[in-house]
C-alpha cells in the first residue's frame, strides 16, 4: 500500500525547510526525509500505533494502555510515519457520550470546567519514537488534533494528563497551565497532573508562528514547527473529505 493513501492527511519534512518553502502536496514527490500524518482508525496504521504505544509506555515503566475501540466522531487516533515506520501516535477524546480519560482521576476538575461552559477535548495516548525528529512530529500531531477538535468539531478547551516531571515542558512549549494538582493516574499507575489550554490561544500561536521552524529558538515553543496557514487549510479539506464528510468545517474567520 502506498504511504500516500486515503488515510494520509499531511506530509511534512523532517529536516528544516528553507524560509518560505511550502510543504509538498499529497501525491507529490517526497523530499529526502519526510513524514506523514495519517488517521489510524483501523488496519495496519492502528496496529502499528498500538505497538508503538505499548513499547514506549513499557519503556517508561507504565501499565499498558489500549487504543479506544470507538474510532468514531468522539475518538480519533492519529499516527505519524517515516516511510512505513510508525514514529508517533496521539488519540483525541472529545467530550460526548463516553467519559474522558481525565474524568477518572480529575472528575471534580473536569465537571467544574463543564459547568463553566467548556467543551473539552483530551489529547491522550501520546507516544513518539525518540529516534525521530520529536519536536516536528509532536507539533504536527498536535496541530492535526487541533484541526479535528476545534476547526471541525468546535471544541474549545484542550486537556492533557502528564507526569509531573513533564508538566513544565508543556507549559513552556504549548502554553498550557496546570488545572489539576498531582494525583495517581489509574490507567498507567503513575502520578499525573492535569493541564489545559484554550484552543483560541493555540490558534493564535499557530497563526503567529506556524510554518516558521527557523524561529523555534526565538519562540521557545513547538508552534514554529506547526503547519503554515495555507497547509492547515489543505489538511482541513482532506480531513473533512476523508474522515468527517458530514461535518461542517468552521471557517477560520468564524473562530475569532
Amino acid at each position: 500500500m502506498s504511504i500516500m493513501s486515503i488515510s494520509t492527511v499531511a506530509v511534512a519534512p523532517l529536516e528544516p525547510p528553507r524560509r518560505g518553502a511550502r510543504l509538498p502536496d499529497i501525491g507529490a514527490p517526497a523530499p529526502a526525509r519526510n513524514f506523514t500524518i495519517r488517521t489510524a482508525a483501523s488496519g495496519p496504521e492502528r496496529d502499528h500505533a498500538a505497538q508503538l504505544l505499548r513499547d514506549r509506555y513499557a519503556w517508561r515503566g507504565y501499565r499498558t494502555v489500549q487504543l479506544p475501540a470507538d474510532q468514531t466522531g468522539y475518538r480519533t487516533t492519529l499516527s505519524a510515519h517515516e516511510g512505513e515506520a510508525t514514529i508517533g501516535t496521539l488519540t483525541l477524546e472529545m467530550d460526548g457520550p463516553q467519559r474522558l480519560s481525565a474524568d477518572n482521576a480529575f472528575g471534580d476538575v473536569t465537571e467544574a470546567m463543564r459547568a463553566a461552559g467548556a467543551r473539552l477535548t483530551e489529547f491522550t495516548r501520546l507516544a513518539v519514537d525518540p529516534g525521530g525528529s520529536s519536536p516536528r512530529v509532536l507539533a504536527a500531531l498536535f496541530h492535526v488534533g487541533y484541526i479535528v477538535a476545534h476547526r471541525i468539531r468546535r471544541y474549545d478547551t484542550l486537556l492533557l494528563e502528564v507526569n509531573p516531571r513533564h508538566a513544565r515542558f508543556y507549559e513552556r512549549m504549548l502554553g498550557c497551565r496546570i488545572v489539576g494538582d498531582e494525583r495517581t493516574h489509574p490507567g498507567v499507575g503513575a502520578p499525573a497532573v492535569l493541564l489545559s489550554a484554550r484552543f483560541d490561544f493555540i490558534r493564535d500561536q499557530i497563526r503567529a508562528y506556524g510554518g516558521r521552524p527557523e524561529d523555534a529558538s526565538n519562540a521557545r515553543s513547538l508552534y514554529p514547527f506547526a503547519f503554515s496557514k495555507q497547509d492547515e487549510e489543505g489538511i482541513l479539506a482532506r480531513l473533512v473529505a476523508a474522515q468527517f464528510p458530514d461535518a461542517a468545517a468552521v471557517p477560520e474567520d468564524a473562530l475569532n
